[in-house]
């Protein structure tokens, strides 16, 4: 699997705005899930956003709803993660991966939530937010 690069991280202060970029060569038109997560000093890595790239359905952590939207641009292999209203809590480094979705009878194909539902990641890039 080819491994997910991630961009935009930075430092900003609370309230602000940042735009991570994911570029993977698997390309978005397959069907794919990528998903955004992070994880905090201390604490374990989570899922903030997923996106499944055949038809655009999208997931969000409660914590991130109305402030986070994942999107993707099929032709560059890329999906972004735009981060409204940011907060301290919000630091993190932030992580990029990919994995197949699943299927069942009741779902149909549908994308995994957790973090070791998904095979290959990025190497993160780190969000820095003050207060």
């Amino acid at each position: 699997q080819v491994q997910p690069v991630e961009s935009g991280g930075g430092s900003v202060q609370a309230g602000g705005s940042l735009i991570l970029s994911c570029t993977a060569a698997v390309t978005t038109s397959s069907r794919y899930c990528m998903g955004w997560f992070r994880q905090a000093p201390g604490k374990e890595r989570e899922g903030v956003a997923i996106i499944y790239t055949i038809d655009g359905t999208e997931y969000y952590a409660d914590s991130v709803k109305g402030r986070f939207t994942i999107s993707q641009d099929n032709k560059k292999d890329t999906v972004y993660l735009r981060m409204n209203s940011l907060k301290p809590e919000d630091a993190a480094l932030y992580y990029c991966a990919h994995d197949r979705p699943r299927w069942d009878a009741t779902k149909g194909w549908h994308c995994p939530r957790r973090p070791d539902e998904f095979g290959t990641w990025g190497q993160g890039t780190q969000v820095t937010v003050s207060s």
